[in-house]
Parts: C-alpha cells; structure tokens; sequence
C-alpha cells in the first residue's frame, strides 16, 4: 500500500501529461494568460505592500505591458521590417559580387571548379519569392472567408487578457485553496515543493527573459556599430534563441559574418561582428546568467536540447516556449517524489524495535 501510495505522483503527472496533450489546441491562450499573471504577480504583490488595492495594482500592471506592446508594435517591428527588406533589395547586387568576385575567389582557394549558373540562381530566388507571395495571398484569401477560423482567433486573442486579469486578482487565493486540497499531513511537504518550484520556475523565467533581452540588446547595438544592415534581425534572433546553451552565440555568428562578408566584401568587419558576440557571451557567463538566472535551475545542455525538440513534436509552437519551463518543473517533482520514495522505503526496512533516527 505504501509503495502504490508513493507512485501516486507520477501517476498523476503523467495524467496530467495526457490531458495537457489532448487540450493543448484550446490551451493557448490559457497558458499565455497564466504566463503573463506569473511574470506580473510579484510587481502586483510588491505593489499592494504600498498600499495599493489589488485590482488598481493589477490594472497598473496591465498598462505596463500594454506599453510594452505598443514600443514593440511601433519601434521594433518596423525596423526589422525596414531592415530586412533594404537586404532583400540588395540581393541582385551580392549575387552579382557572389558571381565576378565571390566564387573565383573560392575556387582560387580550394582549387576546385565550382560550376554555379548564377542566371539560373537569380531566376530561382524570385520564382521562390512569387511563391511565397502566392502562398501568402491563399492564405489570407483563406483566413478571410473563412469566418470560424478568424473568430477563433480573435476570442483566443481576446480571451489572454481576461484570463491574466482574473489570474493576477486571485492569484493568492487560488494558491491557497489549491494547498488546502493535500490531506494535511501532506500540506507541509506540498508547500516545500511549490516554494522550491516557484523558485526555479521564477528563476528560469525572469531571469531567462532578461538574458535574452540583454543579449539581443547587447548583439544588435554591436552589429549596428560595426555597420551591419542585417544588425537588428540577426541580433534579435541571437537573442531570442540564447534560451539553448551557445545555440543563440554560434547562429548569430555565422549569420553576422555571412551577412559581414556579402556586405563590405572585406575580412576586417569580420573582427568587429566576431568582438559584438564575444562581448555577449563573456557578459553572459561572468554576469548576466549568474546574477539573473543562477544555479537553481541545473539542466544539463543535452536535456535542454531534447526539452525544446520534444516540446516542439508534442504542442508546435507553445510547446518549444514551454519545454524548458517544463522540464525544470518536473526535475523538481521528480527530486521531490524520489525523496518521498526514498524515506517510504527506509521507513518500511528499518528493523522492528530499531529507534527512529
């Protein structure tokens, strides 16, 4: 009986698992808003030990990110828009570089002859770009007349910002009937493992998102004194996947130096794309990290690799955001579990007449 009441936890877990896979097309927007309510109930916490009333605390927060959204609906959007667009219309003259300039370079250095009809490399970039153009005028002829699909959008849409109201409003009340729930001599060793999840999943995710915040911020200005035209893109995009251990480092570099290379034709740009990234990882490593993230949350860089591909095959998208959330979630409980496992089967071989320790 005791060993049947001590897998109960992972019985539960992966029940959970089953019903999150089986939800998961209608749980956007529920776990948008339960992220979004996570990310602000310390503000909102901080903010009544003012004084403040929880709704006017909450509404206050609710304005935070909604100024959030507009800087980045007005400012960043448009410049990777403008940025991207003014490579894309300078894309003949690097084919042209690529043909005269590049490749006879290339074949001087490997001494091979490398057979490249430019001509019909030009003529497959734009047939590739008049697809895509068709692609997205079907889907947006699709989107269009298709009246459910644009509904469901918009009450996902329209639902995240209820669902964080109500969750930040009753955020504590909700984790204080979630604790009554755990039979009471249970409720001592519950509120060690929400303090401890709480803890790292804090932890991974403000602290995470202030990483990559940081480091695109750090890449992008970088970049963009170095002269780069693709700097706020790729320095963005370095950013964004500085999630995976030295992923975001070594893709931001190749793409800078590429993209170094096709503009300034010169090797001495390379330095400075090469010195914006360096100067990122070593604030990474000495500080951002450290400070911002810490040690709590342990995992190794392969199961970090596994969390992300595992999340984007069970849930897309969603699932990639939330993989690593997850997975440090779970190394918590399994931590936990394993412990409770652990002094159920010490309890049940120690000696009879033996004194507890």
């Amino acid at each position: 009986m005791a060993d049947a009441r001590a897998l109960l936890p992972f019985v539960l877990i992966a029940l959970g698992g089953w019903l999150l896979y089986l939800l998961a097309p209608v749980l956007t927007p529920f776990l948008v808003g339960g992220l979004l309510a996570y990310l602000g109930n310390p503000v909102v916490n901080r903010l009544v030990r003012w004084h403040l009333p929880r709704p006017l605390a909450v509404v206050l927060v609710f304005v935070l990110f909604l100024l959030l959204l507009i800087a980045l609906l007005l400012y960043l959007i448009p410049a990777l828009q403008t940025q991207v667009a003014a490579f894309i219309a300078k894309t003949p003259v690097y084919l042209d570089w690529l043909q005269h300039t590049g490749l006879p370079q290339l074949q001087a250095w490997l001494g091979v002859d490398l057979a490249l009809d430019m001509a019909a490399l030009r003529q497959a970039l734009l047939d590739h770009w008049r697809e895509v153009g068709g692609w997205a005028s079907a889907l947006f002829l699709y989107v269009s007349r298709s009246g459910l699909s644009v509904i469901g959008w918009m009450v996902n849409l329209l639902l995240i910002p209820v669902v964080t109201f109500y969750l930040l409003l009753d955020w504590n009340r909700l984790l204080a009937r979630s604790l009554a729930l755990a039979p009471p001599r249970r409720q001592t060793w519950v509120a060690n493992l929400a303090r401890e999840t709480d803890e790292v999943l804090g932890s991974f995710l403000r602290g995470q998102l202030m990483v990559m915040m940081s480091l695109a911020t750090i890449y992008s200005v970088g970049l963009t004194l170095a002269g780069l035209d693709l700097a706020l893109p790729i320095g963005v995009l370095a950013g964004l996947v500085s999630f995976v251990p030295y992923a975001g480092f070594i893709s931001g570099l190749i793409a800078a130096a590429l993209a170094a290379y096709l503009q300034f034709h010169d090797w001495l740009p390379l330095l400075w794309v090469a010195c914006a990234f360096l100067t990122g990882q070593v604030l990474d490593s000495l500080w951002l990290t450290p400070r911002l993230v810490g040690n709590r949350i342990g995992l190794h860089p392969v199961a970090v690799i596994f969390a992300v591909m595992a999340g984007g095959q069970l849930f897309g998208f969603t699932g990639v955001l939330l993989a690593l959330p997850a997975a440090a979630v779970l190394k918590v409980w399994l931590r936990h579990g394993r412990r409770m496992y652990a002094g159920d089967s010490t309890k049940k071989r120690r000696p009879p007449g033996r004194p507890s320790p």
